[in-house]
């Protein structure tokens, strides 16, 4: 569904390494946290906070609510909105009813 434009960065693109929960990921300088993970293969973003569906980014320009990511601590961040920074800490956010069934994974 999703693909980078540029396949392989050239030269003089700036790569930065954030961690999604254990994982390090490399990703270019200028791109947002929610493209950087979907590169990256990553598919759940978080859990719908009453059924526990896994979720991820729909529309990727900030109107649907679907990437919403802790990012550095804070929750209810809109990864398709925030650009990766050096050393960024990403995790999953997981709905109350996730949590209530035991599914924290």
């Amino acid at each position: 569904m999703f693909r980078r434009t540029r396949q392989t960065p050239d030269s003089t693109t700036k790569m930065v390494c954030i961690r999604f929960g254990e994982r390090e990921i490399v990703a270019a300088e200028g791109d947002t946290v929610a493209a950087a993970l979907l590169a990256a293969g990553v598919k759940d973003f978080r859990s719908a906070v009453v059924s526990g569906q896994p979720r991820a980014p729909f529309c990727m320009i900030g109107n649907c609510f679907d990437c919403l990511l802790e990012i550095d601590g804070e929750p209810n961040r809109q990864s398709c909105r925030e650009l990766v920074r050096e050393g960024m800490q990403v995790n999953r956010q997981r709905g109350l009813r996730t949590a209530e069934l035991g599914n924290e994974t």
